[in-house]
């Protein structure tokens, strides 16, 4: 004598179980992926402020630094970065030309933002 009463048998609640379980997974891996593009964002924001503001600060002292490379701490949001400035000779000799990169402290391979300007003495 069969049993009339109805209910999942063991097998379809292990197959709906082990959907969910990707499901889960998979929207915990795309929680992560969205945490780390979020801060790498914030990163890359704070770095294009940061040399904007370094570009800002050189054009109102009116110098005219020598040619060359200048490594300068510019932390900014709590993160430790380094600003590269480079400066060169343009054809005008009342005109420097300055190109400024921001990298992560230790890190001086991975730009995260870069900033050219040109910079006068003149008043």
């Amino acid at each position: 004598m069969r049993s009339s009463e109805a209910g999942f048998t063991l097998v379809e609640v292990l197959v709906a179980l082990a959907i969910v379980g990707v499901a889960l997974a998979a929207s915990v891996r795309a929680v992560g992926l969205i945490a780390q593009n979020n801060a790498a964002l914030r990163a890359k924001s704070l770095a294009l402020v940061e040399a904007e503001n370094q570009l800002a600060e050189l054009r109102l002292a009116r110098l005219m630094p020598s040619p060359g490379r200048q490594l300068v701490n510019c932390p900014q949001g709590g993160q430790a970065m380094q600003c590269e400035q480079v400066f060169t000779n343009s054809d005008n000799t009342n005109i420097r030309q300055v190109m400024i990169r921001v990298h992560p402290e230790g890190d001086p391979d991975r730009v995260l933002a870069q900033v050219n300007g040109f910079l006068s003495a003149l008043p």
